[in-house]
Parts: structure tokens; C-alpha cells; sequence
């Protein structure tokens, strides 16, 4: 046997020994929790035979306690490019098999590589984590390659799409990287996300709790907002993860892919025209009006178990990515509230900063009264969604639905906010505030003198009701663009963009704009 085919040998035993990780004993407990290792992961995610890895031989450098005794090929992370239906991605997947997944030196090296690929040659990154977190051993060297991982995440950011797979444990410094990516997303019941575990705040607040109420999938999927989706299965995370990048393009010199259309753009949705109860006050399902419009039906949604009082996510019309923007008025009447304001805010940006127009559909009676809005800075979180709206520079088109009053009307995508098509549907009430609301201010003393006050109030709510409960002011003025009838929405919507598609506007000369937080 020549030396050129032992050395062939052994590099092939070699690449046998880095795919089993942490060995077949470590590989069997993952499956027993009902989990995957790094490398089926990725095969799921990848489009088969695609993946590239770097760094397969990398080992970690640590002597410390022992460190030296437990080297493993990779050293706890799998990485590299390949194509997801095509498209070039990079991706790496954190392996619990070897030393829990606990991030080395060595292992952000890899991590940061990929990143800085992805920047090179524009291209998503996705990053699955299962890790026990920084590896202890290794102190301050672990320490600093999160803070190399975190600062591409910051330099990434607006310039390639960023997603997390948060499939395991993810707790201490490492939440922050999911943080800053674009969405995030975790495994119920298999995952969680917490900056102290149960036991630190044992210690430190006296507060019992475990590790799912205090980080698990369906707390930041509901409560905190910190994850955009959630799988019951790891399959069904992989294919959400698909259809989100379906939506959105390479980077933010691109546009998103365009699907070909076979649903008619003048198709006509006689139900919208009924849609809306004759009683202003009681309401309807905002999904029915975005599912009648959008292309076949499809809405992939962004966040739907939280502050469901606003509804964000991707559609296309006439096979054009879109982001859609919308009040839900059977949640909370779908008044903005902190929560709404930030999911918004947050989603729109995003939207702008990768060149996916912006379609709001608006129904909605105010900002959410009570101290507990106000002492929780529900001034800053609205401000933060005005200000997307008003610095977002793609294709906007805005349709009024129904209830449109004061700063919430303002901050949803108004013609002053530079949105570059507004319409309105017939029923739409574009005003200050509700008529009853306006009239108690506008004729509190008339009322006490008048020889019957609650006819006096009513005659009086009627008059304001004829002026400002109807479109035609704003439209007198030009905020509203046209009135269109309900069951032409996806006709107008699809026209408007395709308008749009050469639109070019900038921003003033400046480093950063100073976004409230």
C-alpha cells in the first residue's frame, strides 16, 4: 500500500470520527430527549448533498481542568454553506453531543467565519443553537468569542438575513446572538431562552420557577416576545425556516424571489363587501380580509401568539414578496398597545431594510389607555413604530379599513409618514376620535344648558358622525389617495405595487437615526 493511500485512509477515518461528534453513546442520548444531532439538522435544512463544511478537524485549545482528555473533531459545532432550494446559505449548528455544546474559543472562530462568509458573499446566515453555554473551562477566552459572535451580529444586521433555530438550551451570554438576529425561533418543550436560570433566581429573588416558566417556547412565544415562532417537532422548525427564507432575498441589495402567480390580480372578493358589521363597535376577523386578498390564501405569520391585537407576517401579491401590517379588531377592539407597537416597529424595519414592500391594512380605534401602558413607556414604543414607518423607504400602500383615530390613525402607515398609496374603504372614519369621544369634549356645556341634553348630545354626535365617519375628508385633502370598493382591495393592491416597482427615495445624510427605545 503507497503512503498516498494511507494517508487517503486516514483523512477518510478522520471524517468518520469529526461526523460522530461526541461518539455514538453521547449521540443516543440526544435521540432519547427526542432530539437531533447537529449533523441531521442540517441535512434536514440543506437541499441534499449541498453542504460544504469548514473547519471539520478544528480542536479547542484548552488545557485547563482536564480539557485536554476531551478534544473531539469540530469541537461542538458543525458548520458551513450550503443551498436551501437552491439559494446559497451558511449555516452552523451547535452539537450538545460534544461537551454539551459549551462554546470554546474555538468554536465562535468557526461561527465567525460563516458569518463573515455570509457577509462576503451576501447571503443568509442561520444559526442552530443547543448549547449549555459558555464553556467554564475556558473563561475569558469563552467570554470573548461570544462577544466576537455578537459584534458581526450587530455589523450583519440590515445587510444579510439573520435566523435562529433555538432547538436546546440557550441561557447566559449566548441568548444574546438569537437576539440580534432577524427571527428567532424555538422547539416547544425542548427549549428555552434565559439570561439566569431557575437556580440563580432562587438565589438572588427567593423566586422558585422552572426552567419552561421561566424561558420556555410558549413564555416568549406569548409573553415576552423574544421568539417569532414555534415547533411542537424539529421537522416542522425546519420547514418553517424554509418557508421564511422563501419570502425574504440574499441580502439587502436584492429583492425577494418572485413566485409565479396563477391567482388572477382582478380577482373579486364579493365577501369583503359584507365583511364589516353594521355596528361600528363590534368587530370582525382582520385574517379574513388578509387571506381574501393575498395570493392564494397564503399568509405565512410572524409572531401570531403575541400581542395578537396586531397582526404582522409575509404574503405576496401577484407572486411579490410583501410584508402585511394589520389591526385585528377582534383582539382588544385591535387597539396599538406596547406590545403591538414593538412588534410592529420591529417588523417593519425589517421589512425595509431588505426591500420587501409594506401593505397595511388599518382598523383602528386608538393607543390602549391606563397606567399600566403609560408606566410601561407606551409613548416610546409607539414613537418606535411611527418611526419605522416614517423612515422606511420601500413601496408602501396603506388601505383603511374601518376605524382609523388620532396618533394610532398617524402611526399606521399615513400619507404624512411618506406612504406612497393610501386608500380608503367607503365605511372608513378618519378622525381625532370616535364621534361619542368628540362631541363630550366639543359640547360638555352646550349639553348642561340645553332643555334635553341626551337628545342635544345625540343630535350633535349625529353631525360629527356625517362629517368625519366616512373617507371623503381625508380624500378632500389628498391623505387618502381614492375610496375603493371592498371587493376590489387585491386588484387595487397589486396595481399599486406594481406602480411602485421602480420607486427610489432616500434618507437624509447621516450616521444612524437615534430610534426611541
Amino acid at each position: 500500500m503507497s503512503k498516498q493511500v494511507e494517508k487517503i485512509k486516514e483523512l477518510i477515518a478522520k471524517r468518520e470520527q469529526a461526523r460522530l461528534g461526541g461518539g455514538e453513546k453521547a449521540i443516543e442520548k440526544q435521540h432519547a430527549r427526542g432530539k437531533y444531532t447537529a449533523r441531521e439538522r442540517i441535512d434536514m435544512l440543506l437541499d441534499e448533498g449541498s453542504f460544504e463544511e469548514v473547519d471539520m478537524f478544528k480542536l479547542h485549545r484548552c488545557t485547563n481542568f482536564g480539557m485536554e482528555k476531551k478534544q473531539f473533531l469540530g469541537d461542538g459545532v458543525v458548520a458551513g454553506s450550503g443551498t436551501i432550494d437552491g439559494r446559497l446559505v451558511y449555516v452552523f449548528a451547535q452539537d450538545f453531543t460534544v461537551n454539551g455544546g459549551s462554546l470554546s474559543e474555538t468554536m465562535a472562530q468557526k461561527i465567525c467565519k460563516v458569518m463573515d462568509l455570509g457577509m462576503k458573499m451576501g447571503a443568509p446566515v442561520i444559526g442552530i443553537n443547543d448549547s449549555g453555554g459558555a464553556r467554564i473551562q475556558e473563561g475569558i477566552n469563552a467570554l470573548g468569542g461570544y462577544a466576537e459572535i455578537f459584534e458581526r451580529n450587530i455589523l450583519a444586521s440590515g445587510v444579510i438575513p439573520q435566523i435562529s433555530g433555538i432547538f436546546g438550551p440557550c441561557a447566559g451570554g449566548a441568548v444574546y446572538s438569537p437576539a440580534l438576529t432577524d427571527f428567532t425561533l424555538m422547539m416547544e418543550n425542548t427549549s428555552y431562552m434565559f439570561l439566569t436560570g431557575p437556580k440563580v433566581v432562587k438565589s438572588v429573588t427567593g423566586e422558585d420557577v422552572d426552567q419552561e416558566s421561566l424561558g420556555g417556547a410558549s413564555v416568549h412565544s406569548t409573553k415576552s416576545g423574544v421568539t417569532h415562532f414555534t415547533a411542537s417537532t424539529e421537522e416542522e422548525a425546519i420547514e418553517m425556516i424554509k418557508t421564511l427564507l422563501s419570502y425574504i432575498p440574499q441580502n439587502n441589495m436584492e429583492e425577494a424571489p418572485r413566485k409565479e402567480c396563477t391567482d388572477p390580480i382582478n380577482r373579486m372578493e364579493d365577501a369583503l363587501n359584507e365583511i364589516l358589521p353594521d355596528d361600528p363597535n363590534k368587530a370582525y376577523d382582520m385574517y379574513k380580509v388578509i387571506t381574501a386578498v393575498v395570493d392564494d390564501g397564503e399568509f405565512f405569520e410572524v409572531q401570531p401568539k403575541f400581542a395578537k391585537n396586531i397582526i404582522v407576517g409575509f404574503a405576496r401579491f401577484n407572486g411579490q414578496s410583501v410584508g402585511i401590517v394589520a389591526n385585528q379588531p377582534s383582539c382588544y377592539a385591535g387597539v396599538l398597545d406596547v406590545n403591538a407597537s414593538r412588534k410592529g416597529a420591529r417588523f417593519v424595519r425589517f421589512c425595509d431594510a431588505f426591500n420587501i414592500p409594506i401593505v397595511s391594512l388599518v382598523d383602528v380605534p386608538g393607543f390602549l389607555p391606563g397606567t399600566g401602558q403609560e408606566y410601561n413607556a407606551v409613548i416610546l414604543h409607539g414613537a418606535q413604530l411611527l418611526y419605522a414607518y416614517g423612515e422606511a423607504t420601500v413601496p408602501k400602500v396603506t388601505v383603511t379599513l374601518r376605524k382609523s383615530y388620532g396618533g394610532s390613525h398617524i402611526v399606521m402607515g399615513c400619507k404624512q409618514l411618506r406612504t406612497d398609496v393610501n386608500y380608503a374603504w367607503p365605511n372608513a372614519e378618519i378622525a381625532v376620535m370616535g364621534a361619542s369621544g368628540a362631541v363630550a369634549v366639543l359640547y360638555a356645556k352646550d349639553a348642561k344648558t340645553a332643555e334635553d341634553p341626551k337628545a342635544f348630545m345625540a343630535e350633535k354626535e349625529q353631525e360629527y358622525s356625517d362629517l368625519f365617519a366616512n373617507p371623503y375628508q381625508a380624500a378632500k385633502y389628498g391623505y387618502i389617495d381614492d375610496v375603493i370598493e371592498p371587493r376590489n382591495t387585491r386588484f387595487r393592491i397589486c396595481r399599486a405595487l406594481a406602480q411602485l416597482a421602480t420607486k427610489r427615495e432616500g434618507l437624509p445624510a447621516k450616521k444612524h437615526g437615534n430610534i426611541p427605545m
